[in-house]
């Protein structure tokens, strides 16, 4: 059984390996080396999350705001929770490890009470796309792209999952 939870300090640079990896394994290699990709950093002002199979093997990861906290993109209200740097490694890919990683993203906003759950992605991850979708993301359009200091700055896709259904869902169970 996968094991999804916080990540550890001793942790950070097998999940800085494995979203290297991951990502270069989907869209090839990256020189650009923004701070934010180092899990250590993340994890200063987010929570990082990890997945790790039934042997203890790292297989996933994913960053989140706190609760309270700053967001991980400029254009997100104070109530969405929002994530960043999902990553399955390569050698456990189609086992569900990334749908995993999201459904407990989902319970986490909705536990600490956020009204839905926000990310970007870049128009050329459709396997990404689908995975959102398929969970119950709904396609922003209006909210697209990358926005640092009130500029538009990359060409990203955005998606949001409100948290209302979730608990709508828990009521009628």
């Amino acid at each position: 059984m996968t094991e999804t939870r916080l990540a550890d300090p001793s942790e950070y640079e097998a999940i800085d390996r494995l979203i290297d990896d991951a990502y270069a394994h989907d869209y090839g290699p990256s020189d650009h080396r923004d701070e934010m990709r180092f899990a250590r950093v993340r994890a200063e002002a987010f929570d990082v999350w990890v997945a790790r199979d039934e042997t203890g093997e790292l297989i996933g990861s994913v960053t989140t705001r706190r609760p309270g906290g700053a967001s991980l993109h400029e254009d997100v209200a104070v109530d969405e929770l929002d994530l960043r740097l999902l990553g399955v490694s390569p050698a456990a890919r189609r086992r569900g490890v990334a749908a995993l990683l999201m459904r407990r993203v989902i319970e986490h906003a909705s536990e600490s009470g956020f009204r839905a759950v926000y990310l970007k992605t870049a128009p050329n991850m459709g396997g990404a796309h689908r995975l959102y979708e398929a969970l119950g993301f709904v396609r922003t359009e209006h909210r697209d792209g990358l926005w640092i200091g009130g500029e538009r700055v990359l060409d990203l896709f955005s998606y949001v999952y409100p948290l209302e259904a979730v608990g709508a869902a828990r009521s009628q169970a």
